[in-house]
C-alpha cells in the first residue's frame, strides 16, 4: 500500500509547477512559489489522509 503513494509524487510536482508557472514568469519565482504550492498540497493530502485513518479506525 506504501507504494501507491509514490504516484502522488509526480503528480504534485506537475500541479506545483504549473500553477506556479501561472503566476510567475522567472525561472526562480517559480520554483520557488512550485516548492511552497507543493508542500501546501502534500500538507492537505497528509491532513486528509490523517483524517480518513481516524474515521475508517473508529468505524472499525
Amino acid at each position: 500500500m506504501s507504494s501507491s503513494f509514490w504516484f502522488a509524487l509526480p503528480l504534485i510536482v506537475s500541479v506545483s509547477l504549473v500553477y506556479a508557472a501561472t503566476r510567475q514568469e522567472e525561472v526562480g519565482a517559480i520554483l520557488a512559489h512550485a516548492f511552497r504550492v507543493a508542500v501546501w498540497i502534500a500538507g492537505f493530502m497528509a491532513l486528509v489522509f490523517g483524517l480518513l485513518y481516524l474515521v475508517s479506525m473508529q468505524v472499525s
